[in-house]
């Protein structure tokens, strides 16, 4: 079993893995090390376990607002399917989706199937416009008819 020595918050530690999940390993250390960094800036020297708990707590508060971005964007991704599924005629309105992450964080996503779609959308009171302009043009065609034959 691999035996990895990793720095937090200016502390050595010396941390057994699995074979393969060194790196893994590596990248979660650094990202509780620039927790305890900015702990020590912020606060001063304090003990080891304490530094580890804050880190951890402020690193799971992180995670938890992630989640949460996460599960909103899941649900407008699952209100956009269902907007699909029903035709692109009765889709009305503009839906915009901005996910912001403001750390860097290192996942993998899995998508089961890509999706493409391009919907053409006509505002409701271009239609309403062009099918005043439509009703205005026959009555001209109509009164130009009535024209000519009279």
């Amino acid at each position: 079993m691999p035996q990895i020595e990793i720095l937090i918050g200016g502390r050595s530690f010396e941390v057994a893995c699995q074979p393969g999940e060194e790196p893994y390993l590596t990248s979660a250390a650094r990202m509780l090390d620039l927790e305890a960094s900015s702990l020590s800036t912020q606060i001063g020297r304090m003990p080891e376990a304490r530094m580890l708990l804050m880190a951890g707590l402020m690193l799971a508060d992180k995670t938890a607002g992630l989640e949460d971005r996460l599960a909103e964007a899941e649900h407008q991704i699952a209100e956009l399917q269902r907007a699909l599924s029903v035709g692109p005629a009765t889709v009305t309105e503009r839906v915009e989706v901005r996910v912001e992450v403001p750390v860097p964080v290192e996942m993998r996503v899995e998508v089961p199937f890509e999706v493409r779609v391009e919907v053409p959308v006509v505002p409701q009171d271009l239609l309403v416009r062009l099918a005043e302009l439509a009703a205005e043009a026959e009555a001209l065609a109509e009164e130009v008819g009535l024209r000519r034959r009279g």
